[in-house]
């Protein structure tokens, strides 16, 4: 990475505080993880450079994030649309760039409305909005910021949900709080180049 802002303690190799790991030092397990990060075709949004690279410094961790990460995505029910507007406003809700740069870009290719990415990345008013987004997007901004639910929006999220996809739905959002607490940690950079695509205060 050339960009003089860049902190000298990130590693050029990884765009974060940790370097990529050795393929060849993981367990078996986690190696075929590290694989399914490094393949450019496969399930990893950001490959190695990314939170999949960073948790397999804690090889036994990263097998089983994986496992509950293909859960979330592919078996809950949801939908690429309910999960991508869960995503964004947990992103949102911890200004985590990096997370907000790689799925801004997926949640306009399942379909999420513009009106509704600008919605949370402004913090504007849900009124208008698709009434499922506007569920999730408060239920982000309760959860995060509020620290509470309001009765009336649980009781609309339930109906809409149910409790099982109400409760993986809350997941999601916990993963990706997780993870963007991780990405602070490691200070994890925006790819080289990239200007980024979520407004962030200063003093935030």
């Amino acid at each position: 990475m050339s960009d003089n802002s860049v902190p000298e303690d990130v590693f050029e190799e990884s765009w974060c505080r940790l370097p990529l790991v050795d393929r060849e030092a993981l367990p078996k397990g986690a190696r075929e993880v590290f694989d399914t990060h490094a393949d450019p075709a496969g399930w990893s949004h950001a490959g190695l450079r990314g939170p999949g690279g960073v948790r397999l410094h804690s090889p036994r961790l990263a097998q089983r994030w994986h496992a509950m990460g293909r859960y979330l995505r592919d078996e809950t029910g949801l939908g690429a649309r309910v999960r991508e507007v869960a995503i964004l406003i947990t992103a949102r809700e911890h200004d985590s760039r990096f997370e907000w740069q790689q799925h801004e870009k997926v949640a306009q290719r399942v379909g999420v409305p513009l009106e509704t990415i600008e919605a949370i990345k402004f913090r504007r008013s849900v009124d208008g909005l698709d009434a499922t987004d506007s569920i999730v997007i408060g239920l982000g901004r309760q959860v995060f910021g509020e620290r509470a639910v309001e009765p009336d929006l649980f009781a609309s999220a339930l109906a809409l949900f149910g409790p099982q996809q109400l409760i993986d739905l809350i997941s999601i959002m916990g993963t990706y709080a997780a993870t963007a607490a991780m990405l602070t940690l490691v200070d994890m950079q925006l790819p080289p180049g990239e200007e980024p695509l979520l407004p962030v205060e200063p003093d935030s």
